[in-house]
């Protein structure tokens, strides 16, 4: 089958999100094929580390609106759905959009806002609309979301429920730039932000057409087996005390099934599956008392999982 020219468009606008996001080509990648997958992502970072420059970057490279919200305790929900306001000039009541109305929503420190607050955002990162005083209302498609928390115990931080952690696609961190994009960092200040001069590489029409690709690349049944018997494996795990739900098994198909297409493939192999398992099961896992006592991480879990879960053996695709 022969590869979608919109594989290289998306390539391409890695590359322009690279170029103003330094030393993070994994993790824009990784973005990149979770939004390729409808998916939400979830970063847990300290402050000033580039997300708010990431986010940009990607709404700009994709033709993407982009709207931005600092979570305080204070932030209510009317905030993110919108509310009715009386116009005397027109003697009646007028809807005003919140901020959830576009496509790329960055929502900013999500861990210290109130639990009422989170579950209007969780309800329109589900239902992919709001409702507001009886009148249902969509929002743009596509919408997706980049949301960070703080890491657990910072101060005026409060836990995530699990079901609403369970709602992201993916969880990563960007951590700290290396040594040399840092130094270019250094050097470039001043100049204006790095978001500048990304460029438009695709329009939001374009994007919304690599999406519908995803959906045709080729997943063989004992590669379903072999995902399955992952995420299974999360639950039966003797340090686990509490597995991945079936979401994480839709989440891994769409996953692996983005990242293949971005690898110029129209087919899922096992090494996919393995790649996008760390992001999608770690925020998805409880790790019972003892593996606390052990010292064991949850990464190690995932990591005997995916060795001891035999691969199949693919042969040819057809």
């Amino acid at each position: 089958m022969e590869i979608s020219k919109n594989v290289y468009k998306a390539h391409e606008v890695l590359k322009e999100i690279n170029r103003a996001v330094l030393g993070k080509q994994t993790e824009a990648a990784e973005i990149m094929t979770a939004f390729l997958a409808d998916g939400h992502v979830l970063l847990e970072d300290i402050p000033g580390v580039g997300k708010t420059t990431l986010a940009t970057a990607f709404s700009k490279a994709m033709g993407l609106e982009c709207k931005r919200v600092q979570f305080t305790p204070d932030v209510m929900p009317s905030d993110l759905t919108g509310f009715s306001v009386y116009r005397r000039d027109k003697e009646q009541f007028v809807y005003q959009e919140g901020s959830v109305f576009c496509n790329l929503l960055l929502a900013d420190e999500i861990n210290r806002t109130s639990p009422k607050t989170q579950s209007a955002l969780l309800e329109v990162m589900e239902e992919r609309k709001v409702s507001v005083e009886g009148v249902t209302r969509e929002v743009p498609v596509p919408f997706l979301v980049i949301a960070t928390q703080n890491p657990s115990g910072t101060a005026g931080t409060q836990r995530l429920p699990e079901a609403q952690i369970d709602r992201f696609m993916i969880n990563l961190s960007l951590g700290y730039p290396d040594y040399n994009s840092e130094l270019e960092i250094a050097k470039t200040v001043g100049i204006g932000s790095r978001t500048d001069n990304v460029k438009p590489i695709i329009t939001k029409e374009e994007f919304l057409e690599m999406q519908k690709e995803i959906h045709d690349v080729y997943v063989k049944d004992i590669v379903y087996d072999y995902l399955l018997k992952l995420v299974v494996s999360t639950r039966t795990h003797q340090y686990v005390e509490r597995g991945a739900s079936p979401r994480a098994t839709i989440a891994l198909v769409k996953c692996a099934k983005a990242f293949a297409w971005l690898n110029c493939r129209h087919y899922v192999i096992p090494s996919d599956i393995i790649t996008q398992m760390p992001y999608i099961m770690t925020h998805r896992i409880s790790l019972n008392t003892a593996a606390r006592m052990s010292n064991i991480t949850k990464k190690q879990v995932i990591e005997e999982i995916a060795r001891t879960t035999p691969a199949p053996y693919m042969g040819a695709v057809k």
